[in-house]
């Protein structure tokens, strides 16, 4: 009996580990394969989320990264789809952004504008428009918007809680160690109130914002940056108001953009995630010396980087020193 309960488990051990072995080979497989690009094509390009600057390092991460592409993965699409002569054009889709950081859609509207350069038109559709996928769309030669969407288009601004108060209160006291005027990440708990050097600094950043999507909307939509100042005072916009102030060009059903342009045919369009999977090289990019990047993504720490519970990722001081070993 115990011969065959150790054959039975031997057996099983075994089944498992071809089936483990098969499953990665499937994976790789498709995952890993160039897909065939028609010649034509029509690159349809979502982005939205918070934008992520690394890709996941866990299975889990691995599974979603095709869902959740990288910034420099989306710069690094358009700008194989800018020498790729079987891509004509590109249909942008900005669509539920999570409250990224600016320079991260800035970043991603130049190289829509570095793609541009190739005279491959881009054209952006709208399910809602925020401000950063407005902002991002205005890089579009055309734009276009869902007729049950609003242009959510009012200008910027911050806002910030002061918890001091309401400390007080319960007799507690926030310890934190605070080290220069315009290091406010502690001033949530230790004030009531914007100080002085902390209101300097967010309006410093949210004018200088501010002005940045004015010239962009200005650029993109061939307006006087009066005319964009005036008309972020009048907004949000619904769609139809938003075309007669010409800031979109159309009010249509995605449907109806492909009727509309003609050359966005589906049969011809091309998914972001699975162009991702094109060799640069193949493409004759990346030839010659590189440079490479370091991402310190997270919080910043001593010892390794990982993931905490509630601080997020951690980018740890000995990880991010293997790293540069390893660049030499």
């Amino acid at each position: 009996m115990a011969r065959r309960g150790f054959a039975v488990i031997f057996t099983f051990l075994g089944v498992a580990f071809v089936v483990s072995i098969a499953g990665f080979a499937l994976l790789y497989f498709l995952v890993g394969r160039e897909p065939a690009v028609p010649r034509q094509s029509v690159l349809v390009l979502r982005v939205g989320g918070d934008l992520v600057e690394v890709a996941g390092n866990d299975v889990v991460g691995y599974l979603r990264g095709a869902k959740r592409p990288t910034v420099r993965a989306i710069v690094d699409t358009l700008r194989k789809a800018k020498v790729d002569a079987r891509v004509q054009s590109v249909l942008l889709k900005p669509t539920g952004f999570e409250s990224p950081f600016w320079g991260k859609v800035q970043e991603i509207r130049d190289a829509v504008l570095d793609f541009k350069k190739s005279g491959k038109p881009v054209y952006a559709y709208l399910e809602y428009g925020g401000d950063r996928e407005y902002y991002l769309a205005t890089a579009a030669d055309k734009i276009f918007i869902l007729p049950a969407a609003n242009l959510d288009l009012s200008g910027v601004a911050t806002y910030a809680v002061f918890l001091r108060g309401t400390l007080d209160k319960i007799g507690a006291y926030a310890d934190l160690h605070h080290i220069g005027k315009y290091k406010t990440a502690s001033n949530q708990f230790t004030e009531k109130g914007y100080t002085a050097a902390h209101r300097e600094m967010d309006e410093s950043l949210n004018r200088d914002v501010y002005e940045q999507l004015v010239r962009g909307i200005a650029d993109g939509r061939k307006k006087s940056e009066a005319d964009v100042r005036g008309l972020l005072d009048q907004g949000p916009f619904l769609p139809e108001d938003a075309l007669r102030s010409g800031l979109v060009d159309d009010v249509l059903y995605e449907d109806q953009v492909d009727e509309k342009l003609g050359n966005l045919r589906r049969e011809r369009q091309l998914d972001g995630d699975d162009y991702a999977r094109i060799s640069p090289t193949s493409l004759g990019l990346n030839r010659g010396p590189r440079i490479g990047i370091i991402y310190a993504s997270g919080t910043i720490n001593s010892g390794k980087s990982g993931y905490d519970a509630v601080n997020g990722a951690i980018a740890g001081s000995e990880t991010l020193i293997d790293y540069i070993r390893s660049l030499k």
